[in-house]
């Protein structure tokens, strides 16, 4: 038995223009999506302000998967050999802290450290922890990033890395 024959005529005439104009529908629809997504995001920092901080970060509690409330945290920048606190706050009821860098302060590239009182939170609970304070030491190098340190948190252990 013989396979049928192609027929590259009949393709290139009726199926290659379909495809064309699908894929030019794709993408004047991707374009009106960007679009509408960067109009949103514009939106949301001007309406937002800890939006446009620099710095966010996040406590959560690996006993229970919940979120951790009330957690002090400091922001300190590297000046020398020395450290300097610039900024404090404590977690909300979501144990987010959205916006941890100092408001209308330019972020200066350089060296940081955050620096989460988890020893206090433990006290308050009537748990043991091992771990009084947990520094994270970062690199802040772009003014126009955004930099998010979440904190994943257990009384004798913990875990962070850069959010988005």
């Amino acid at each position: 038995m013989r396979a049928p024959a192609l027929h590259t005529d009949l393709i290139m005439e009726n199926i290659v223009p379909h495809i064309r104009n699908s894929l030019l529908v794709c993408a004047f629809a991707l374009a009106a999506n960007t679009a509408n997504a960067a109009n949103t995001a514009n939106t949301a920092n001007a309406a937002n302000p800890a939006a446009a901080n620099p710095l966010s970060v996040h406590v959560l509690d690996l006993q229970s998967g919940k979120p951790t409330a009330g957690i002090g945290v400091t922001l300190e920048q590297r000046v020398g050999a020395d450290w300097r606190t610039i900024a404090a706050a404590i977690t909300d009821g979501q144990g987010r802290i959205p916006a941890l860098y100092p408001e209308g302060k330019a972020v200066d590239a350089g060296e940081y450290r955050i620096v989460f009182k988890t020893g206090e939170h433990y006290a308050r609970l009537g748990q043991p922890s091992f771990f009084p304070r947990i520094p994270v030491e970062i690199v802040m190098d772009k003014a126009t990033a955004h930099y998010h340190v979440p904190l994943l948190l257990s009384p004798f252990g913990y875990s962070t890395y850069r959010g988005n």
